[in-house]
């Protein structure tokens, strides 16, 4: 996938679910159960990838693309984490295969209260079409999306972002 340094962005493996739990666990309220990554690592038109630094699991991430939407699942890095831009990486990577799939459009939920996600995704062209309410347990999902990330004017986004990593 890719190399950056010493950090490494491939393929999720049944080797990495341990190191993925942890990192789920700290991360979500309401963490989805390691049964359900097994699940989702051999469904079809799913990737899942983890970001490595040396021997660990820095972050992970995972796309569902269906006909023409890449629908990011979840998207996780340790906090603090000990090299930059991981999330930056993983999502790169998590777009690349929508891409390879064939997708036009991206698409997410995240927490209205989580604006530093949010912000995180508008650097990807991503901009809100609607809340979902009561998505999450004790809050509201904002939906995003990207429009037209075949195209000239987003393929130039992409070029800029992998520009700017470290």
């Amino acid at each position: 996938m890719g190399v950056s340094g010493t950090t490494a962005v491939r393929e999720m493996g049944p080797s990495d679910l341990d190191q993925v739990m942890e990192i789920e666990r700290v991360t979500f309220a309401t963490p989805w159960a390691r049964e359900v990554f097994e699940d989702e690592m051999g469904a079809p038109g799913r990737s899942y990838l983890v970001a490595r630094y040396g021997s660990r699991v820095v972050g992970y991430g995972g796309v569902m693309v269906v006909a023409d939407d890449a629908h990011i699942n979840t998207l996780a890095t340790v906090r603090p984490a000990p090299v930059p831009a991981v999330g930056t990486r993983l999502m790169l990577a998590l777009v690349d295969r929508g891409l390879e799939a064939g997708a036009e459009y991206l698409t997410l939920e995240v927490r209205t209260s989580n604006r530093r996600a949010q912000e995180f995704y508008r650097k990807f062209g991503m901009a809100p079409v609607g809340v979902r309410k009561h998505y999450y347990q004790d809050d509201d999902a904002l939906v995003m999306w990207a429009h037209d990330i075949g195209g000239a004017d987003y393929q130039a986004r992409l070029h800029r972002i992998r520009d700017a990593l470290p």
